[in-house]
């Protein structure tokens, strides 16, 4: 039987291998809003936004699959792709706040998937203004004072999980301003 002494020096040994080697960092903490799970856009399949997006620059906006903003899909794709090997993401959050994404979630997964190419994270319908706002929203209004006022408002978020800028719906996802915000977080 060991001493008793040794016993400590074996726990300790463990505890420190299992700690991992020294200067190793660990994942992001997690902010309260991040630590959210919603299904994919028409799917069972869940995403767990701080496994997936901690300590990334996101794009997150909300988005309608029958507004006249609608093209905007395909230029935030171009975006997500120029970006998405620095640590960048854009989430897309369709809901029906405004009216303009009638028709069921398939609808909207055709038109996001099929009409415009969207590879990028599409969520579940939700809501995305007041008391009903999910909790990303809930949150970007809250440090913002901005709630989306249409469809395609744009909240550019830090590593932090700062909001470092807010886009209308008119500010195309490719604007000189919005590429710059983007590029400075990264």
């Amino acid at each position: 039987m060991a001493k008793p002494h040794r016993l400590l020096v074996y726990a300790g040994l463990i505890a420190t291998l299992l700690a991992g080697p020294a200067g190793v960092q660990s994942q992001p903490e997690c902010e309260s809003w991040l630590d959210q799970q919603f299904n994919k856009l028409n799917s069972t399949e869940t995403v767990r936004l701080c496994e997936q997006f901690a300590g990334q620059v996101l794009l997150v906006v909300n988005t309608a699959s029958q507004c006249g903003f609608t093209p905007q899909f395909e230029q935030l794709e171009a975006v997500y792709q120029d970006y998405k090997e620095q640590g960048f993401s854009v989430i897309g959050f369709p809901s029906n706040d405004f009216n303009q994404d009638r028709g069921s979630e398939e609808n909207s997964a055709k038109v996001c998937y099929l009409d415009y190419g969207v590879t990028f994270p599409m969520l579940e319908r939700t809501h995305i203004r007041g008391e009903k706002a999910n909790p990303v929203f809930q949150h970007l209004a809250k440090q913002t004072g901005i709630q989306p006022k249409w469809n395609f408002y744009k909240y550019i978020i830090d590593r932090q999980g700062e909001v470092i800028a807010v886009f209308s719906s008119q500010t195309k996802p490719t604007d000189a301003t919005m590429l710059n915000a983007i590029e400075k977080a990264l």
